[in-house]
């Protein structure tokens, strides 16, 4: 078996020369098992219809089924398929994945008839996840797991374990049911394999193994399922019955989500917003954000212009206008940011929040220090040798670039710690609240401030 880098074009070539050969189709499904499911589709997105109907014979349906649940486009696909070909596909992948692809399929009708052609058990496990809100752990589970009652022996353990992989390959971790169905515990596949035959099952089962909720939020317990780095997570219900589990795939999925919805959030834009929705309707999703900033930067040239005595008199200050802005943005971005990663931790207490804005107020500090000293030098230099200013009247200016830079700098740092714990603390979302608000706060600040000095100190004592 040959090996490959993950990010060659070598396995794409080799597996679009394999299907397109005249090769028996008992060879091409030979030889394709030595590359991976998410490879080989890659390369069915890519096939004409006569090329799939090859590769689907070639596979068989179970393989082709772990191959269709890696496509990104997987509901556009099945909606061009017979119903009885997709609703067999969805029937052999897994329970999620299946319920990830139907999601997208936006006519209910076509949904409602491929889950009722999809065989009962199937079609149970798909109404069982769909029925849970979105964003819940019942929601993401997956139903292949395998379950063992807790007073078996460890030979029938190993039948049973051997009998249900045939439908579930998440064996790694088996799970127990006590007498009444109810969750007991958890057994690594590795003690069970190196058990005797007489040893007690009771004595390798861990009875403390963790679990989640059905109806707990993805979101917030991201961090938890994190900390015990287990390959799968048992999902209970109400009852204490074992009804899925969360895996480690279905944890970076999750994790995937949020750090893009996040990011999306930051920007102002709405979390639902799809690479592929229309322009129009994209354009109305960022619309209300957009008039927000629109109006508040009015706002802020509003102010600007309360100082329009102090331009006209002292036309270079507004050379370095953007300066002052630019740095207090950049320093409230990385506070912000800072500050959404850290509230993700929900057990952070509130003397931590204080103490981690206290950090944010010390950080704009030193650094606005630092830099306040470079642009008053950098400044200076640049009105004595390029604009012709005499020192004293240079060193002015520069002192009130580099004063205004320091506080904007300072005061940027805390509000963009201070908002988004703010709105966290009201139980508004802070990514989406705090982004686009913290700019133009940043921005009225740093505006006051730097043409607030330049009134004082300049035109008072200076020109």
């Amino acid at each position: 078996m040959n090996n490959e880098k993950l990010t060659d074009n070598v396995s794409y070539d080799n597996i679009l020369e394999i299907i397109r050969s005249d090769l028996p189709l008992i060879e091409i499904r030979h030889r394709l098992d030595d590359f991976h499911d998410r490879d080989i589709a890659d390369v069915l997105q890519d096939l004409n219809d006569e090329e799939r109907e090859e590769l689907f014979k070639a596979l068989g349906i179970e393989r082709f089924s772990d191959v269709f649940s890696y496509l990104e486009d997987g509901a556009e696909e099945i909606q061009h398929m017979p119903l009885a070909d997709a609703a067999e596909i969805l029937a052999n992948m897994d329970s999620d994945d299946a319920v990830d692809i139907l999601d997208k399929i936006e006519d209910s009708s076509v949904r409602e008839k491929l889950v009722a052609m999809m065989g009962d058990k199937a079609s149970k496990n798909v109404k069982l996840i769909s029925s849970y809100e979105e964003d819940t752990i019942g929601n993401m589970m997956t139903t292949n797991y395998i379950l063992i009652q807790n007073d078996l022996s460890v030979k029938a353990a190993m039948r049973q374990l051997i009998s249900q992989a045939e439908d579930n390959d998440n064996v790694s971790t088996i799970y127990v049911k006590d007498k009444d169905g109810k969750y007991y515990g958890a057994i690594d596949l590795r003690n069970l394999i190196r058990a005797r035959e007489n040893t007690v099952l009771e004595s390798i089962i861990q009875c403390n193994y963790p679990f989640l909720r059905v109806d707990e939020n993805i979101t917030e317990c991201i961090e938890d399922i994190k900390d015990y780095s287990e390959d799968s997570i048992p999902v209970l219900n109400q009852k204490d019955e074992i009804v899925g589990v969360i895996t480690a795939q279905d944890v970076i999925e999750a994790v995937d989500d949020e750090m893009s919805e996040d990011y999306a959030k930051l920007a102002g834009l709405t979390a639902e917003e799809e690479d592929h929705q229309p322009i129009f309707k994209s354009a109305m999703q960022r619309l209300p954000w957009l008039i927000l900033l629109l109006f508040l930067g009015m706002g802020v040239s509003g102010v600007v212009g309360i100082f329009e005595k102090i331009v006209m008199k002292l036309a270079i200050i507004v050379s370095f206008q953007s300066l002052v802005l630019d740095m207090a943005g950049n320093v409230g971005t990385q506070s912000l940011a800072v500050t959404i990663r850290i509230l993700m931790d929900k057990d952070i207490s509130g003397k931590e929040k204080l103490l981690f804005m206290l950090k944010e107020l010390e950080i704009g500090a030193i650094n606005g220090l630092i830099l306040g000293g470079m642009a008053l030098f950098a400044v200076t230099v640049y009105l004595c040798l390029f604009k012709g200013y005499l020192f004293a009247a240079a060193a002015s200016i520069a002192a009130c670039v580099g004063i205004s830079l320091c506080i904007a700098m300072l005061v940027s740092g805390l509000i963009g710690a201070l908002i988004p714990i703010f709105f966290d603390k009201i139980h508004v979302d802070p990514a989406v609240a705090s982004g686009p608000l913290i700019t133009t706060i940043n921005d009225l600040v740093a505006v006051i401030t730097y043409y607030g000095l330049a009134a004082i100190f300049l035109l008072e004592h200076v020109f």
